[in-house]
């Protein structure tokens, strides 16, 4: 009896024990499961070292100096047989040729006041040659008259007064035949110019020789840039027919917005990229011209721009490829310092209108303000509240908080 109270009281022990440390197993669990875990992060080191910032557009290259070379009279432009590329030579190199034009039509009213002018002007040569007639009959009777009062004032049965007067009268004539010759040479060419008017216009190319022909040759040497007029046709005076100059003396024009374009100085290196080479060329600053323009951006808002001329520093062998009009990505450097200490700005964030960083001490995000300098968009001069070998979190999100916990994320 008494080994059978024993051995049922042992079991009840047991079945104790055993409950009590299931029940402990599941607090522990529900202790575990409830507790706050490490949050996963993205670590990042406070640094020292160079820094710089730049203002970073778009350009194109263009040859230094371009020559426009224009139509010098309105004409018939033949076609131009100079070639993109071509090498011309400074006043040898023939660049285009021009023609008279044809004359133009004319409408019904024009063609009816140019047949009044020719009816006008046949009537005028007619009187014209009636005065040259009536003078040279005046003119053979003067000479006659004079004739006689010379053989008469010999024998003395005239004055010398009238032998003076004969011959004024005779002086008198021959002056007037001059002037009506002459009238009537006014009235043939008037004539002549109002015929003129009506001449129809031909077909087909101007006719061409030595002296109707005007030859356009190259101002200075270098290359054919670009063609503005190729094929043959009627011009005005001024009208832009080709581009030439040196393609060895290319400059970099980058069109900067003028809250930036104030930020650069002359002088200051430029890392020229996406030009299409395996490596950046380098440049520097010449000019920063000193007016803008209204340029309109691709979203349609008009934005102030201002021109920085960058001179090429490589020799020209690494950017010979380059030529007039190419497109390039320019960064221009506005500040530089060796030796600053520096945080990603993905680490940045603001707090109670100052920046800030999570620093992590003792495995748990420590929210620190800091005193931000320089930024290029990539890391951020700070200039106090960490130093160099601090651990900060990088791109912190909503869910981390002052003292949280926080684990490194694995890469």
């Amino acid at each position: 009896m008494a080994s059978d109270k024993g051995s049922q009281t042992g079991r009840k022990l047991f079945r104790r024990v055993a409950g009590l440390a299931m029940l402990a197993g599941v607090v522990a669990f529900l202790v575990y499961a409830f507790l706050p875990q490490p949050v996963p992060v993205d670590m990042a080191q406070v640094t020292r070292g160079p820094m710089q910032v730049a203002v970073t557009d778009e350009g194109y290259t263009r040859v230094h100096d371009v020559f426009v070379v224009s139509a010098p009279v309105t004409g018939y432009l033949l076609r131009i047989q100079s070639e993109v590329g071509d090498t011309v030579e400074a006043n040898t190199t023939r660049l285009a040729e021009l023609l008279p034009t044809h004359p133009q039509f004319l409408d019904e009213r024009s063609r009816n006041q140019a047949e009044a002018a020719i009816r006008s002007a046949e009537a005028a040569l007619k009187l014209s040659t009636a005065q040259r007639r009536d003078a040279e009959a005046q003119l053979a009777f003067a000479r006659s008259d004079a004739k006689r009062a010379r053989a008469l004032a010999k024998k003395g049965h005239i004055s010398k007064v009238a032998l003076e007067r004969a011959e004024l009268a005779l002086d008198s004539a021959e002056a007037a035949l001059d002037t009506a010759r002459a009238a009537e040479r006014v009235s043939q060419g008037e004539l002549d110019n109002a015929r003129a008017a009506l001449i129809a216009p031909a077909r087909g190319t101007p006719k061409m020789d030595d002296g109707n022909l005007v030859a356009v040759t190259a101002p200075v040497g270098g290359r054919v840039l670009r063609l503005m007029q190729e094929s043959e046709r009627v011009v005005v005076a001024g009208t832009p027919l080709l581009e030439i100059g040196n393609p060895g003396q290319l400059e970099i024009v980058i069109d900067l917005l003028s809250r930036d374009a104030v930020k650069v100085d002359p002088g200051a290196p430029v890392n020229i990229t996406r030009w299409g080479g395996d490596k950046p060329l380098n440049g520097r600053v010449r000019l920063v011209e000193p007016f803008g323009f209204t340029k309109i951006s691709a979203l349609g808002i008009e934005e102030q721009r201002v021109n920085v001329i960058v001179d090429f520093v490589d020799p020209k062998e690494t950017w010979s490829r380059l030529g007039h009009g190419y497109r390039v990505d320019a960064d221009i450097e506005i500040w530089r310092a060796d030796d600053v200490v520096q945080v990603p700005t993905g680490a940045l964030f603001r707090h109670r209108e100052a920046w800030a960083v999570f620093r992590v001490i003792a495995n748990r995000a420590v929210r620190t303000q800091v005193t931000v300098g320089h930024n290029n968009g990539r890391e951020a001069e700070i200039l106090g509240g960490v130093v160099p070998g601090d651990t900060i979190v990088l791109h912190p999100s909503e869910r981390i908080e002052d003292g949280i916990k926080v684990t490194r994320r694995p890469l």
